[in-house]
C-alpha cells in the first residue's frame, strides 16, 4: 500500500511543479511582449524623427560631409 500512495503523491507533486513552471513561463512571455511593444513604439518614433530631419535637410539642399 505504501508504493501506490507514494506514486500518487509524486505524480501530484510533478503536476504541481509543472503548473508553477507554466505560470512562470506565462508571466515572462507577457513581460517580453510588453517590452517588444515598447521597443516597437520607440523604433517608430525614431523613424518619424529621422524622416522629419531628412525632409528638413532636403529642403535646405545641404549635403552631409
Amino acid at each position: 500500500m505504501f508504493w501506490p500512495m507514494l506514486a500518487i503523491a509524486l505524480g501530484f507533486l510533478g503536476i504541481a511543479v509543472l503548473g508553477v513552471l507554466g505560470i512562470k513561463v506565462f508571466l515572462e512571455v507577457q513581460r517580453l511582449g510588453r517590452q517588444v511593444a515598447r521597443t516597437t513604439e520607440r523604433i517608430t518614433q525614431a523613424a518619424e524623427e529621422l524622416e522629419t530631419a531628412a525632409v528638413g535637410l532636403a529642403r535646405t539642399g545641404e549635403t552631409l560631409r
